[in-house]
């Protein structure tokens, strides 16, 4: 399960060690743990990191089959996730260490920065392959925060980037060694951390009212598979 710690200025919120997959414990556990450190005092800010060879690969599609009546508030509290991270009142760094799918990946680009190690890992989003379309509000979040060309071509052909490509398609901010993803996180992150958190808030909020408003729009983000 997710787990919190601090280094200095910086929470450091840890997503697990497993394949860190989208259910309703563990989306319920970051979500819970972003609050706290949104709620903290003074300046901070947050880095979300995992271990082992995956960052997170996205929803948990066994506990969603198994769960179609709950399927609908489930998709609310991803939504409200993703909704939190892109306005957060301070500075969120991604430190992508390893394979980053799907909802992972989207939880990635909520964030403000992304480093992502540079020899091993994929960041993809393979919805094209595996027939489940975006959402509106998804569609909005990666649209946000990638250039037009780079998310067409990541929304639709579920293209796999490593570090140095993602790097050069300014999906991530930074690839590099295995050793150095997570300092190199917090360093960004310590360095903006001292910013007020609620100018942070309100320029966030503003910044993305419209993806943020879209994504917590429950019936725009209906879940449908195509010719439904």
């Amino acid at each position: 399960m997710p787990t919190l710690s601090r280094d200095g200025d910086v929470f450091v919120l840890h997503l697990g060690d497993d394949e860190n997959r989208f259910n309703p414990d563990w989306v319920g556990g970051v979500s819970a743990l972003l609050d706290e450190a949104a709620a903290a005092e003074g300046p901070r800010a947050v880095v979300l990191t995992a271990s082992g060879k995956v960052f997170s690969n996205g929803l948990d599609l066994e506990w969603i089959m198994g769960n179609a009546d709950q399927l609908g508030d489930f998709l609310v509290d991803v939504h409200e996730l993703f909704a939190k991270t892109l306005v957060f009142p301070g500075t969120v760094v991604a430190a992508i260490q390893g394979h980053c799918f799907a909802a992972g990946a989207m939880l990635a680009l909520a964030c403000d920065q992304r480093v992502m190690r540079a020899d091993r890992g994929f960041f993809c989003m393979p919805e094209a392959d595996i027939n489940i379309p975006f959402t509106p509000g998804m569609s909005a979040l990666i649209q946000c925060k990638l250039t037009p060309k780079v998310a067409h071509e990541v929304m639709t052909t579920a293209q796999r980037y490593g570090g140095a490509d993602a790097a050069a398609a300014d999906i991530v901010d930074a690839a590099v060694a295995e050793d150095e993803v997570l300092p190199v996180a917090i360093e960004r992150a310590a360095a903006l951390a001292g910013k007020d958190a609620n100018t942070v808030r309100i320029i966030k909020e503003r910044m993305y009212a419209g993806p943020a408003g879209l994504l917590r729009d429950v019936s725009a983000n209906a879940f449908a598979v195509p010719g439904a």
